[in-house]
């Protein structure tokens, strides 16, 4: 296995999507790679604006001001779609991402199931290696 260059994190601002920027953040460092954070724009991120894009910005800076994290290093990639269909685009142009990183459980996890529908969907159709970072990581570990 190679060295990743570039690692993809799906964030959507929840406690999963947090403990999962934080391990991407740790791999990075020690591995030199560039941190692309994905987020999937929906149609309810349409409605709300530019408010949500912020809030998702100022929570990604202030947990890699956290842990030091160098933020010449961070890039973001944005798109319309749902967060599978986003996430397996990043590893195409214009991201080219070779490692794709997310948590077990977002915004929008259904309470019985032990991972997300994102998840599952990413595990089943990605064509990079995909980390899963368990949904019980939790954030004072860091």
């Amino acid at each position: 296995m190679t060295t990743p260059q570039t690692i993809a994190i799906g964030y959507d601002g929840s406690p999963s999507a947090q403990a999962a920027l934080l391990w991407t953040f740790q791999l990075a460092r020690s591995t030199g790679a560039t941190v692309v954070v994905v987020h999937a724009v929906g149609l309810l991120a349409r409605f709300e604006g530019q408010g949500a894009s912020l809030e998702l910005e100022q929570s990604v800076g202030q947990l890699a001001e956290d842990v030091d994290f160098d933020m010449t290093q961070l890039r973001w990639y944005l798109s319309d779609g749902d967060a599978c269909s986003v996430m397996l685009r990043a590893i195409d142009d214009p991201v080219h991402a070779d490692l794709l990183v997310v948590g077990s459980r977002g915004q929008g996890a259904h309470a019985g199931l032990l991972l997300g529908s994102t998840s599952l969907q990413l595990a089943e159709r990605a064509h990079v290696p995909l980390v899963i970072v368990p949904m019980e990581r939790h954030l004072d570990e860091w």
